[in-house]
């Protein structure tokens, strides 16, 4: 018997030494995991960082060629005695400027004749009007969204609301 009993005590331990293991193996095991699921989450992390900083550099860019593009605006304006040739040119480097804009994803905010949005648009100026109180009656500066972020305010005159024989009217019923 006392072999027997000796075998069962090695066979417990050896047993109890089977469950600590398994608990170091799952211990390990779940580390590991953890450690899995933390390196997919950065690399993610990396990659939304890296195309962020891309699409900042390119809005930075972006931004400066709408300065030019304002120039341009003002240029096309005053060629009325620019020869065909010239005028063509400049309007194909407008046109131009414009597709970059396009592949950017770069798109004027629609303005005038809008109500007022402070997420888009800068009051310049308030002018009595016939147009509804709040509502956009002049665009001083073009805006821009860049993929659906707003890179440049639209700056804009905002109509006060109507006046009729003196007497202000706003939102179309007369104040007494």
């Amino acid at each position: 018997m006392d072999k027997l009993s000796k075998a069962e005590a090695e066979l417990a331990a050896l047993k109890d030494e089977i469950t600590k293991k398994d608990a170091v193996i799952a211990d390990y095991t779940d580390h590991l995991k953890r450690l899995q699921a933390e390196f997919e989450n950065y690399c993610k992390r990396t990659d939304k960082e890296r195309k962020e900083f891309v699409a900042f550099a390119s809005e930075h860019l972006v931004v400066k060629l709408l300065l030019i593009i304002d120039d341009f605006e003002r240029a096309l304006k005053q060629l009325a005695g620019v020869p065909e040739e010239t005028r063509k040119g400049i309007e194909m480097i407008f046109k131009n400027l414009h597709k970059v804009l396009d592949e950017e994803h770069v798109e004027p905010i629609d303005s005038v004749g809008k109500k007022f949005d402070p997420y888009k648009h800068e009051v310049m100026v308030q002018v009595e009007s016939e147009a509804p109180a709040d509502t956009v009656v002049e665009e001083l500066q073009k805006g821009y969204e860049m993929n659906g972020k707003v890179i440049r305010y639209a700056r804009v005159a905002v109509s006060k609301g109507k006046v009729h024989a003196g007497k202000k009217v706003l939102g179309g019923t007369q104040n007494v």
